[in-house]
């Protein structure tokens, strides 16, 4: 992929806990070591941080833990209903003017969604209001195994209906042992999904084995 077309990306999943921070984590530190000035952002996190302490480690540091994640909510669910636990609700306008603020001083700013597509974050805005103000293209990951065919269909179909770009799919490989629907989604994807698949991630690997 040639992600220097764009000054930034969005990544989203097919679901939560699928590999939205390992893929992220592997195309931020893919650009670095060919000198681009690349950085990845996880604006909202509900839970444990270590999703965000991996994009501060792919960002070789070059950017503190708290620009990286502004907004850390402790109790592992949906920001919204974290948000009426802890208080301090999110306000898009501001969480756009932030990011947009750290693309301006990069080559690439990749920012990692929280969830999937429909996650509501605010009390008047979801997922899909916060992607379509920041205007990036969408990437999707999505891990292979049952029930990927439809979280996939579901989740591109939805950016595309926000009349957002979606500029492909990466599978992401979570388990080792492949039954029929994980040997089988890419061919299937690949006939249905109105966007290409564009890498998969093998289990445990440390790279994105591009197709396009």
């Amino acid at each position: 992929m040639k992600f220097e077309q764009w000054p930034g990306l969005l990544v989203t999943g097919t679901d939560t806990g699928i590999g939205k921070t390992w893929v992220s984590a592997l195309i931020v530190e893919e650009l670095r070591k060919t000198g681009t000035a690349a950085v990845g952002l996880k604006p909202v996190l509900s839970g444990a941080r270590d999703d965000a302490e991996r994009l501060w480690e792919a960002n070789g540091g070059s950017l503190d833990l708290d620009v990286v994640n502004p907004r850390w909510y402790r109790t592992p669910v949906a920001p919204l209903v974290a948000s009426r636990i802890e208080g301090n609700p999110l306000e898009l306008g501001l969480m756009v003017e932030q990011i947009h603020k750290v693309r301006d001083a990069h080559d690439f700013t990749l920012v990692e969604g929280v969830g999937g597509w429909e996650v509501p974050m605010g009390e008047d805005f979801g997922f899909p209001e916060f992607a379509k103000e920041l205007g990036f293209p969408v990437l999707v990951v999505a891990a292979n195994w049952l029930g990927t065919l439809n979280h996939t269909l579901l989740t591109v179909k939805a950016i595309q209906a926000s009349g957002l770009e979606c500029v492909g799919v990466v599978l992401n490989h979570l388990e080792a042992e492949r039954d029929v629907a994980a040997t089988t989604n890419r061919m299937m994807l690949e006939e249905l999904c109105p966007v290409a698949i564009v890498g998969e991630v093998l289990t445990d690997a440390d790279w994105i084995d591009w197709v396009v």
